[in-house]
């Protein structure tokens, strides 16, 4: 179909390599060109490790990345990051660049996280890891520098949706308190069936048939997505109630096929009580910000998720809700 691109990047889309993660091997092999973002230079120095943090119930310790500002002053907010990727690509290294500037511009001490990936790692294994790397920075607050009345949970696409898991999961379980959620273009419903799923089927960035296969991985094989059963903790958008999870920033793009579910979501936090931000861009595919970061869009985007972190996240912001 015709979409109605911004003009500024409509231009680029021809550019745009086909993905097809129905071949797994095949999808790795060109990770590279598909999840190079670019390199970021910070403003201010900032301070990197990886290493690992000790897994949930027996599960293999987690790979991480941690960013601390290297000029500090007093406790930082903390923030814990996931990757995008479809649940089967992606790692800390392709959204270095997210998470260093959120490091850098926000102030903010940031541990990125390497979860494991399906389909050889399906759910629950992902959320197991993201909650595994939430917990230890919480409980490693003081020696971080960390303030632990002030940590969000965050994440593009895959990553945003391990993220809106991990606040349920905290809300549910007695976990941490979360300050607020940031939830950038996330994938939430393996149910498929809104409008923009079922019509952006050849939209750059993401589109409904590599969603399919992504969803069938992520939930352990064929036959399980859509079908009763499925847990919130895979699909936050099956949820029964939403009521109770922290202050929430949605972004969301007219072009992609996440858009109505990611839309409907926002209005259901509302409704539940919620204290909920959505910002829609029109005229924009499913990760336009880092596949087109010099459009004015995409800066655009940016600077509001920086200026949406610094408000959440600032000392005297809103209380995390019980």
């Amino acid at each position: 179909m015709t979409y109605r691109y911004d003009p500024e990047i409509a231009p680029l889309v021809p550019h745009f390599p086909e993905v097809d993660f129905s071949d797994v091997a095949e999808l790795r092999k060109v990770e590279a060109a598909i999840m190079e973002f670019g390199t970021y230079k910070p403003p201010v120095p900032v301070d990197t490790r990886d290493f690992t943090v000790p897994g949930r119930q027996g599960d293999p310790e987690v790979e991480v990345r941690l960013y601390q500002p290297a000029d500090r002053d007093g406790l930082l907010p903390g923030v814990v990051y996931m990757h995008g990727g479809g649940f089967v690509i992606g790692s800390i290294d392709a959204f270095d660049t997210e998470t260093r500037r959120i490091a850098a511009e926000v102030g903010a001490v940031v541990l990125s996280v390497n979860y494991r990936l399906a389909p050889e790692h399906p759910f629950p294994a992902a959320l197991n890891d993201s909650y595994a790397a939430l917990t230890w920075l919480v409980e490693h607050a003081d020696e971080l520098g960390v303030d632990p009345q002030r940590v969000a949970i965050a994440g593009e696409s895959a990553g945003a949706g391990l993220a809106a898991a991990v606040a349920l999961y905290a809300r549910d379980h007695g976990g941490p308190a979360l300050r607020m959620q940031y939830l950038s273009i996330p994938a939430l419903d393996d149910r498929m069936d809104t409008p923009s799923m079922r019509e952006f089927t050849d939209t750059p960035g993401w589109k409904r048939s590599n969603a399919e296969v992504a969803w069938d991985f992520y939930l352990g094989g064929k036959g399980i997505r859509g079908g009763e059963g499925v847990s919130p903790y895979a699909a936050p958008a099956r949820a029964e109630s939403l009521a109770g999870l922290p202050p929430t920033f949605i972004l969301a793009g007219e072009f992609d096929p996440l858009r109505d579910e990611d839309l409907a979501f926002a209005q259901r936090l509302i409704a539940d009580g919620v204290q909920t931000e959505l910002h829609f861009y029109p005229g924009i595919w499913h990760g336009t910000s880092q596949m087109a970061p010099q459009a004015e869009v995409s800066r655009r985007m940016v600077a509001e998720q920086l200026a949406v972190l610094r408000r959440g996240l600032r000392p005297e912001g809103p209380a995390p809700q019980d």
